[in-house]
């Protein structure tokens, strides 16, 4: 019977580099660099590629990769560990190749693409040259595509595309966008979108604003409000088969569940650390607030709810790994998801 919760000392090897690695050359790059998909910003581009060739030297590059595509091939629970640490900087996903919406698109790509299509969109993107754009939530239903309005219409040798899309990922950075529209709309209610290629220098593609979340302005939001007005895409971008889009899209959504989690569970545990050091540091009424019984419950209970959740993101890496069936797991994936945000308002809020 195998049941332990260490890590593999030759992986534990390379946990150690990168947690050096994010604390020495990349945290710092938080306080320097804006946001580190803007290729446009000279401090940028000075540090990051130096480190992202240091990273791809360690043979860490795009981990969640096969090596059939230059990844090393780490299994979810691998990920996960070393995305706890990633995900601890602002900048650690760029410079690892491994950032959203990217690290997903990139896994479609491969999985539905044809040559043609992996040659013009995939290659560039897992060299790092390029960002991607995943532009599926609607305005009025969110992410329920049975209520998606965006359309593709057939047009001789082209389909044209016309709708609005809510949160397409770092649109205003994109090289390209895989955009979710009807194609279909009398057939079965999962089949009926289908998955698109668009280049970003497209006609009629606009970005109506860019939404800023977390306390960041408009200028810094990178989640677009998109029209598209008639933009037109030859027949041959369509990424999958017609009617195919609900399961191209579910093949990106589960293991970057799970990445995203134990980014987020970094981002937790900063919030905890920044919540102990308050506690010990600030002093009222003759005493700190570490002396302080609710406090101490507060803090308890953060811990407590951190460790459980970050315990159940690792057993559904583990249960994917074990099983390589996102059905069987789809369950967990959900409970995964649901629980994040409560857990990380409960700890930050």
């Amino acid at each position: 019977m195998a049941w332990d919760f260490e890590t593999d000392p030759e992986f534990q090897k390379e946990l150690d580099w990168v947690d050096q690695f994010i604390t020495e050359k990349v945290e710092p790059l938080d306080f320097i660099v804006a946001n580190p998909f803007d290729r446009k910003d000279p401090i940028r581009e000075q540090v990051i590629p130096q480190l992202q060739q240091e990273v791809r030297a360690r043979k860490l590059w795009a981990c969640h990769l096969g090596p059939e595509l230059g990844g090393p091939g780490y299994g979810q629970v691998q990920l996960a560990l070393l995305n706890e640490i990633i995900g601890r900087a602002k900048c650690g996903p760029v410079v690892f190749g491994c950032q959203a919406p990217d690290s997903g698109n990139s896994e479609i790509l491969a999985h539905y693409g044809t040559p043609e299509q992996k040659q013009k969109f995939l290659q560039p993107l897992l060299d790092g040259e390029t960002y991607s754009c995943f532009s599926m939530t609607e305005p009025q239903g969110g992410a329920d595509p049975k209520v998606f309005t965006t359309s593709a219409v057939r047009d001789g040798d082209e389909w044209v595309i016309s709708g609005e899309k809510w949160f397409s990922s770092h649109a205003r950075y994109a090289s390209f966008f895989i955009v979710m529209a009807v194609t279909d709309s009398d057939a079965p209610e999962y089949q009926q979108q289908s998955m698109f290629l668009v280049p970003a220098d497209t006609p009629g593609i606009e970005i109506i604003r860019n939404v800023g979340i977390g306390g960041q302005d408009p200028d810094e939001g990178t989640h677009a409000y998109m029209r598209y007005n008639d933009v037109r895409v030859p027949a041959d971008y369509m990424l999958g088969d017609r009617g195919q889009a609900f399961v191209v899209a579910q093949t990106r959504l589960g293991g970057g569940r799970i990445h995203h989690s134990m980014r987020a569970i970094a981002h937790m545990k900063r919030a905890l650390e920044m919540m102990v050091e308050r506690a010990v540091s600030r002093e009222t009424q003759g005493e700190v607030l570490g002396s302080k019984q609710l406090v101490q419950a507060m803090i308890a209970d953060s811990w407590m709810e951190l460790e459980a959740f970050r315990l159940l993101v690792l057993r559904t890496a583990w249960r994917i790994d074990k099983y390589q069936d996102y059905k069987r797991v789809r369950a967990d994936i959900s409970a995964v998801k649901a629980m994040m945000p409560k857990v990380f308002h409960d700890i930050a809020a």
